[in-house]
């Protein structure tokens, strides 16, 4: 079916066509009729008006017949054309689409999430398993509107002051220290710890959480006290943020509003301070990681708190090995080091599990 601009070329056509066969026709008469007149012989008439004939008739024969069969060979050399180069031309889009990203951002979401599952699965040679990685990586990063950069984190453990009057010695405070670099995406950044599981999850899923901390409803503290977890200083870029205090029955929150002089679409360095409690027999403290992570570095201290050793946990989801370093054990001051410098995915971290040296000393005795 012709479009639309061709069938008005073709009725432009036959219109033109038309026009210069009546005018071809009348200028024959009118020569006929000068004829008579012997002075006006020398006029050329007829010759015009037959010749306006055969180009009206030219014409139409030329658009319904030969233009026709011309358009027709036209598209078989192209359609050949096509077959015999198809390979060059493939080869060639591709190699547009893998010199840069830029080529690729006219396509829809859907169309290049194929292209990569495709991709995945030749490398991999299973498309289902490409398929998952692809699914996975978009429901952890892709969706993800924030990137951390050069996160430096700091845990010093202490003994609980307040718990050896109370009889509480079961329990370590710990002092945490964070700093990182980000284009934030949310006004707020929040601080959660709670004893409910499900609160737990949701807060993890929440875009505005920094860290949400869960403490088990068996431990011998109120996880709605200041006592048991406190954010003592919040800042966006050397300025301290005021800090606003929730709580519930299962837990608490603190929240810490940006400022409005912090754009969006410009990196920040954020830094954070909070105080939280950890049994010593749970032989465990976890750090994880919210948001994608590109650098990573975890300072773990103790000392002077009945640790005899402390073994880091690595479970952080990077493609680079992370290092480890840890003092010397006839240092007063201990501490053990984690550095990762690629990329790290969401909902991964570390682990800094120890073992007290009164376990030690009755395994011994045993």
């Amino acid at each position: 079916m012709p479009s639309v601009l061709e069938q008005l070329y073709r009725k432009k056509l036959q219109l033109i066509s038309l026009l210069a066969v009546i005018l071809g026709f009348g200028l024959v008469a009118l020569g006929r009729w000068i004829s008579v007149d012997p002075d006006a012989r020398w006029i050329p008439i007829s010759e015009l008006g037959t010749t306006l004939i055969g180009a009206g008739v030219v014409a139409t024969i030329f658009e319904f017949y030969v233009r026709h069969q011309n358009d027709k060979r036209l598209d078989e050399r192209l359609d050949a054309a096509f077959v015999r180069n198809s390979a060059a031309v493939r080869d060639a889009v591709w190699s547009a689409y893998a010199a840069g990203p830029e080529d690729l951002r006219h396509l829809s979401s859907d169309t290049l999430g194929r292209i990569v599952v495709n991709a995945l699965g030749v490398q991999l040679d299973d498309v289902d398993l490409a398929r998952d990685l692809y699914a996975d990586t978009r429901a952890r990063v892709i969706g993800v509107p924030e990137r951390w950069h050069d996160v430096a984190v700091t845990v010093d453990l202490q003994p609980w002051a307040a718990g050896l009057t109370t009889g509480l010695t079961s329990m370590f405070v710990a002092t945490l220290r964070c700093e990182y670099r980000v284009i934030p995406a949310h006004p707020v950044l929040r601080f959660t710890c709670t004893s409910n599981e499900a609160e737990h999850r949701a807060s993890g899923q929440d875009e505005s959480t920094v860290s949400a901390w869960f403490i088990d409803r068996g431990t011998p503290v109120d996880v709605a006290c200041r006592d048991t977890f406190e954010v003592v200083a919040v800042s966006v870029d050397g300025a301290v943020l005021s800090i606003e205090r929730a709580h519930s029955h299962d837990g608490q929150t603190y929240t810490a509003r940006l400022p409005d002089s912090v754009r969006t679409g410009c990196p920040v360095t954020v830094a954070y301070t909070y105080r939280v409690l950890v049994r010593r027999t749970g032989h465990v403290l976890h750090l994880d990681l919210l948001r994608p992570t590109k650098g990573f570095r975890a300072r773990f201290t103790y000392g002077q708190v009945g640790i005899r050793d402390v073994t880091p946990v690595d479970f952080l989801s990077t493609s680079t090995p992370a290092r480890l370093e840890q003092t010397p054990a006839s240092l007063p001051s201990r501490s053990v080091d984690i550095t990762a410098d690629g990329w790290i995915f969401p909902r991964s971290g570390v682990a800094f599990v120890w073992s007290l040296e009164e376990e030690n000393s009755s395994t011994s005795r045993t």
